[in-house]
């Protein structure tokens, strides 16, 4: 179907955008540059032609937004408007790799191929979608610019979410919360990274999007002439000091804000810190950026009185994705908490533009020095090339190295090493290197002996003790952080798992000699349900590690297991559609053996405990014929949906009114203790509420408890009743629903 009049106008008004874009930029050296764009969008609107997106529009439209953001919003030159424009030929298109080569260089063939196989993980089932990513992910080692492009491929098709359906809707923006956005940051994309994040907000919650948004304009005025009143003494001294800056009022994003409200479960107005002021001047050839910085930190000192606490300095000790600037908080008239972030115009440039602007500023030093960006870069090559045991960890352990608040920690010899908030004392050793991970047994912290399990804060000096009789644990994997100390504590298990297997299998197959029987497989479908294992590996596995005894072997064989085996794999089937509370007249169904329509059972998922009055989402596993229905935000259900998204059930999930069930709620509280406390929390839930108990836990330090319940409820409406009465018991200081259990 050719374009009408009015489309091809619009392709034309688009495509001259593109152009005064390229002008403004001044990306173009010569006329040379101008036929390379020129060619790629003549080629990629030919290749697309007549072709609309789901929106109805014309699908070249969508090549040329992607080139826009490529050369405004994050200033990548000609070879990446080329590639951005025929992003989708090979993908969508007969053309193919080679042609694209042939046209125009090996450099924008090789740009695009990457492209094309990035856009064929996302349309892929599960595993093979993070099997491609890893493979895709090696573009890295080339040419970091696909990855980008990417990005702005995403950050386009993210405006542009509302023409598709909502399982399209909750898989796309699951993929990108999951995986695009930890990328952004750690490209240093700031400003793509945030809408991102809002862009997901408001398609996967609109109602709570539309809400903080409107509570955001409305106090717009009493803000602003607040941040007038904050800033009238720093223009001053700025001025004053011949200093050349701007100054402004950030608001944080709306998604930072509902992050914040969920997280601490306040409301809008409790938030204080919801601006921040900063200051970006042009720094002088002498002296450092550094010190000038500090110097006008030293300035707003004078002013405001600062809150030690929360002093960031990323300019002595960058980000790991670049990062620089000075972040501050002082104390505003009207007793109000402010952030102030101090910066460079270059640092700023890096901050709003990322990788781009890295590369534009070391090009211009002439720096050959290894910086934190190209540190993590090798990083990455590094574990893309290393061995991995399973395509979800690996996309685990990759996401893990992306997005994370920093420590700075040091060796006993005064080197710093940087790692994610919440580290462990053996993050850090396998940071230093993994066999001495491997053989971690503890550590000295500030020179005073803490388990290898322990927490490092910023500033700690660590030694690690060794010992070569330890090896990695199992649950390990539970405490450490960095990708990097995962996949060294996953690699020894998996070779020490093997060994196991073979060893278990030599001891299985040697006792069932002794019996007459051969090993095979009808001998282990009789015997795995007997010893709790799903597959043989478990089993020869456990044999192998001396969790299963062959004691009582020779009297199973004589038995007849079969009954024991179907009640056994009963076990692996919890829930009951007929008492899950959940209705789905459309959910699809499975057929039984006898031909029949089996209707999918429903199951409460236990990572969030969804209870009716939450939005919930369903989730199908079909090797169980079942739907699990989580809680629209879990986390969990954000990780199956990025890496499952085909899973994910079209038709709404809607709780049943009919249905008298209960469902099992976790509640935080904090306060000061007193005697009686507990008697008057149990007076509420059992006799004013008639509710069940299921646990209870409070501990008191120091005149200080908290703790945690858990309940049995009928619904939110219920659950909010017992909170607000729990909130006016005398001493409770905070109670508040467990958002992930």
């Amino acid at each position: 179907m050719n374009y009408t009049a009015e489309d091809e106008l619009l392709i034309s008004q688009r495509w001259d955008e593109l152009v005064d874009s390229c002008k403004r930029a001044k990306i173009c050296r010569n006329e040379e540059d101008w036929d390379f764009i020129r060619r790629a969008f003549f080629l990629a609107k030919e290749a697309h032609k007549g072709v609309r997106r789901r929106s109805g529009e014309p699908y070249i439209l969508h090549p040329i937004a992607v080139a826009m953001i490529v050369v405004n919003e994050i200033g990548l030159g000609v070879k990446s408007v080329v590639a951005a424009l025929l992003h989708d030929v090979v993908e969508d298109t007969d053309y193919t790799v080679e042609d694209i080569e042939q046209t125009f260089s090996p450099k924008i063939a090789a740009m695009v191929d990457g492209l094309t196989k990035m856009a064929g993980v996302f349309n892929t089932e599960a595993s093979m979608q993070a099997a491609n990513f890893r493979k895709i992910l090696l573009t890295l080692s080339d040419d970091v610019r696909v990855i980008i492009i990417k990005l702005a491929d995403r950050l386009h098709n993210m405006r542009t979410l509302g023409a598709m359906p909502l399982d399209k809707q909750i898989k796309i923006t699951s993929e990108t919360i999951y995986l695009f956005v930890p990328l952004a940051y750690r490209l240093g994309l700031y400003a793509i990274k945030t809408e991102l994040e809002d862009l997901c907000m408001k398609y996967r919650f609109p109602k709570e999007y539309e809400e903080i948004s409107r509570k955001i304009n409305d106090t717009e005025p009493e803000r602003q002439a607040y941040i007038e009143r904050f800033i009238a003494p720093i223009v001053e001294v700025l001025d004053r000091d011949n200093i050349k800056y701007e100054i402004s009022g950030r608001i944080k994003s709306v998604y930072s804000i509902w992050q914040k409200m969920q997280r601490k479960q306040i409301s809008f107005e409790e938030i204080y810190d919801i601006f921040a002021i900063r200051i970006v001047f042009q720094a002088l050839p002498f002296p450092s950026e550094k010190t000038q910085c500090w110097q006008i930190y030293s300035s707003i000192t004078d002013i405001y009185t600062p809150n030690q606490n929360r002093l960031r300095d990323w300019i002595s000790i960058p980000k790991e994705n670049g990062y620089e600037a000075l972040h501050s908080t002082v104390m505003g008239p009207d007793g109000i908490w402010v952030e102030v972030q101090i910066r460079t115009q270059r640092m700023d440039d890096i901050a709003e533009r990322g990788f781009a602007a890295h590369w534009k500023y070391k090009q211009a030093t002439i720096s050959q020095d290894e910086d934190e960006l190209d540190k993590w870069l090798k990083k990455i090559r590094n574990a893309l090339n290393g061995p991995t045991e399973n395509a979800i960890d690996f996309l685990d352990n990759f996401k893990l190295s992306l997005y994370t608040s920093e420590i700075v920690v040091f060796t006993p010899k005064g080197k710093a090493l940087k790692l994610p908030n919440g580290a462990t004392a053996l993050d850090f050793a396998y940071e230093i290197h993994t066999n001495i991970g491997n053989h971690a047994i503890g550590a000295k912290i500030n020179h005073k002996i803490e388990p290898i399990t322990a927490h490092i804060n910023s500033g700690d000096q660590i030694e690690i003790i060794t010992a070569e009789t330890t090896h990695p644990k199992a649950e390990w994997l539970e405490v450490v952080k960095t990708s990097k100390a995962r996949q060294s504590i996953k690699s020894f298990l998996k070779r020490e798992q093997q060994n196991n297997i073979e060893r278990g299998k030599q001891m299985l197959s040697h006792q069932l000699e002794r019996n007459n029987v051969m090993l095979n497989g009808r001998v282990l479908r009789k015997i795995m349900p007997a010893y709790g294992c799903r597959n043989k590996d478990e089993l020869y596995s456990k044999i192998g590690a001396g969790i299963i005894s062959l004691d009582n072997l020779d009297k199973l064989l004589k038995e007849n297991a079969s009954k024991k085996i179907l009640k056994f794999w009963k076990l692996f089937i919890p829930g009951s559609g007929s008492d899950s509370g959940i209705d789905d007249e459309n959910a699809d169904t499975a057929t039984a053996e006898n031909g029949q329509a089996e209707q999918p059972e429903f199951v409460i998922a236990e990572c969030c405990n969804p209870i009716p009055g939450d939005a919930v989402v369903g989730y199908r596993d079909t090797e169980h014929n079942r739907i699990i229905v989580h809680k629209s935000d879990c986390d969990t259900l954000t990780k199956l949906a990025a890496q499952f998204g085909g899973n994910i059930v079209k038709e709404e999930i809607k709780w049943s009114q009919q249905k008298a069930v209960s469902y099992l709620a976790s509640v935080e509280l904090h306060g000061i203790d007193r005697t009686g406390i507990i008697l008057d929390l149990t007076k509420i839930i059992t006799a004013d509420f008639n509710i069940n108990m299921r646990t209870i836990s409070l501990q008191s330090h120091d005149g200080i408890f908290e703790g945690t319940i858990g309940l049995y409820v009928k619904n939110i409406e219920d659950l909010n009743a017992i909170l607000d009465n729990i909130r006016k018991i005398k001493g409770i200081e905070s109670v508040k629903r467990l958002i992930n259990n």
